[in-house]
């Protein structure tokens, strides 16, 4: 597998790795790269839970973690009780990821004799600038062995599928707090909300979405080719009463699709991070 050997190079003479999981494509490809060239009893999969976290996501890390051979060792962090983090600014994956970095060092690193901690950031991720994320990894020493490997996004799928990944062709999906935009707060009830209408369009066949939280309105983002059956009856109506239900009162469906760094990326081109 072209890439993997790079990685299992700067992963040489670590004794036991904690790998920072969501069960997402690029952390699924590190955990299971780490334990072929550590071995599974040398590799621990750690997953932060808190109401940023999709139920749906929760549960699918666990199947990738169990099918690649090692089990998941859950950490609750507390991202919501900073004020820095409610406040949602362009900033807030910082945040995020202090907290679980720092929950990982103080819970997991001497309770698993961890001698590392790495995460899944790729190439590609490395160079976009919205990702706020890197400095509290960069700040914490966590290793990103994919990036540094020079894998990006479509070398880590062509991995997952050698490799036979479950979550090979899964669809990013970032935490539930990119749904709401950014500078109003972030709270449970909103994410709540976000996740339940979420899980109901999956339900009902949609597999990449986003449903962005404007108050009483759903934005519902959907990849073009999708757009024709989610206007048209019965799918249209079926939409709309699953993001009712979520607690909406208003359901739109965006004609420019899923859109990747949506609410950061032009913040960040404003330089106002």
């Amino acid at each position: 597998m072209i890439g993997a050997a790079a990685v299992a190079d700067r992963l040489a003479g670590i004794g036991r790795l904690g790998v920072a999981f969501s069960g997402g494509v690029d952390s699924s490809v590190l955990l299971a790269l780490a334990v072929r060239a550590l071995g599974r009893d040398q590799v621990v999969p750690i997953l932060g839970v808190s109401p940023s976290l999709a139920a749906d996501e929760r549960a699918a890390a666990h199947r990738v973690a169990a099918h690649i051979g090692v089990a998941v060792v859950e950490v609750h962090t507390h991202e919501g009780d900073r004020a820095a983090y409610r406040a949602n600014g362009p900033d807030r994956c910082f945040h995020c990821k202090d907290e679980l970095f720092t929950v990982i060092a103080d819970e997991v690193v001497a309770a698993h004799r961890l001698d590392a901690v790495a995460y899944g950031e790729n190439a590609d991720d490395a160079r976009r600038p919205d990702r706020p994320g890197s400095r509290a990894a960069v700040e914490h020493r966590v290793l990103r062995p994919l990036a540094d490997a020079g894998l990006d996004k479509a070398a880590v799928r062509g991995i997952a599928r050698d490799l036979g990944l479950p979550c090979a062709d899964k669809p990013a999906a970032p935490c539930l707090a990119s749904r709401i935009p950014h500078f109003a707060e972030v709270v449970p009830g909103k994410l709540h909300q976000i996740d339940r209408a979420e899980a109901a369009l999956r339900r009902l066949g949609f597999a990449d979405l986003r449903v962005r939280h404007h108050g009483d309105i759903a934005r519902v983002e959907l990849p073009p080719e999708d757009l024709p059956r989610a206007v048209t009856d019965p799918l249209r109506t079926a939409i709309r009463d699953a993001v009712v239900a979520a607690g909406f009162r208003f359901v739109t469906v965006d004609l420019t699709g899923v859109q990747s760094g949506a609410f950061t990326l032009p913040l960040v081109r404003a330089g106002d991070v």
